[in-house]
């Protein structure tokens, strides 16, 4: 009788850590919506297994420079930052451009209809503070606006599209390049030359960097962050171009995750399955733009597996 109940207790507990090993490699999930809306919006916030949370809601999205046209539109994301009482935020640019100074970047999101519909809090405005990279192999420390600090959560709402540099900006340009403060900027795309220059840096250098800067992020939240991609006006230039391409392919949704390497690879992932992503696909591959996400999980910002959950009914 001992030796079948061992061998009962054996197998018994062989399957409790079978079943702990499975839910342990489950992949994040990323639901999506083709609902490109407010209402859309607010609906893959509400399908994420998190809500923000505290007094103060950091929301950072690119209020986009002057002359652009692709950035996300107002109306789309109001709902959502008055829903959780956000402030929009940001950092200023590493180059000389309209956003460079805090008054001519509060002036841009002013024009660009942000100030309508929220407060706005330029980060550096008031100088850097460092957040540690743990195991950073060109910097250990990210500069980041000496704000970042006030909030108690932050929504990043991302406009997944092409970026001249990195091959394509999404929740991880966001909270890397996005979050860091102008001479942060400077240090990741030099790959830690530099703190005020961001131009001739390594490319494989720079890659690495936002994955590395933006898990210094992740890492000094401690979970307090969720992330969201919208997938419209595609194009092969960022935001922060003035004056970029007219996108040459068609809208796909909204995608959200807690996880923003699995989120960023989903996006990815649907633009090669497009059949009008040739522009697009061939600006993120001349670029090397995949190294972001395999090093990004290389060193644990998150996983490039992930279970799509669309959500239209």
């Amino acid at each position: 009788m001992r030796k079948i109940f061992s061998g009962i207790t054996v197998v018994a507990l062989a399957f409790v850590v079978f079943v702990c090993a499975m839910a342990e490699a489950a992949p994040p999930r990323v639901y999506m919506t083709k609902d490109i809306s407010a209402a859309g919006l607010i609906s893959v916030y509400n399908a994420l297994e998190s809500r923000a949370e505290g007094k103060n809601v950091a929301v950072k999205i690119s209020t986009g420079e002057r002359g652009g046209h692709n950035f996300l539109d107002p109306n789309l994301i109001k709902g959502l930052v008055q829903s959780v009482k956000g402030t929009i935020v940001e950092c200023n640019t590493a180059y000389n451009g309209a956003r460079a100074g805090t008054d001519s970047h509060m002036e841009v999101a002013r024009e660009h209809g942000f100030t309508a519909i929220a407060k706005v809090d330029i980060q550096d405005a008031e100088g850097s503070i460092g957040l540690p990279v743990n195991n950073g192999r060109y910097f250990k420390e990210n500069l980041v606006g000496s704000h970042f600090k006030n909030y108690d959560y932050y929504v990043v709402i991302s406009h997944f599209k092409g970026h001249v540099m990195a091959g394509f900006g999404g929740a991880v340009k966001n909270i890397s390049i996005g979050i860091a403060s102008a001479k942060g900027k400077a240090r990741i795309h030099s790959g830690g030359r530099s703190d005020t220059n961001p131009w001739g840096g390594d490319q494989t250098a720079f890659l690495e960097s936002m994955a590395e800067a933006g898990k210094s992020v992740v890492d000094s939240l401690g979970g307090r962050i969720l992330y969201i991609n919208v997938m419209n006006r595609l194009s092969v230039d960022c935001d922060c171009d003035s004056s970029p391409a007219e996108p040459d392919m068609h809208d796909i949704g909204i995608l959200a995750s807690l996880d923003p390497v699995a989120l960023d690879k989903a996006c990815v992932d649907l633009v090669y399955a497009a059949p009008d992503g040739k522009s697009l696909i061939e600006r993120m591959e001349s670029r090397s733009g995949a190294h972001t996400l395999e090093h990004g999980e290389k060193i644990g910002l998150g996983s490039q597996r992930y279970e799509l959950v669309k959500i239209d009914k």
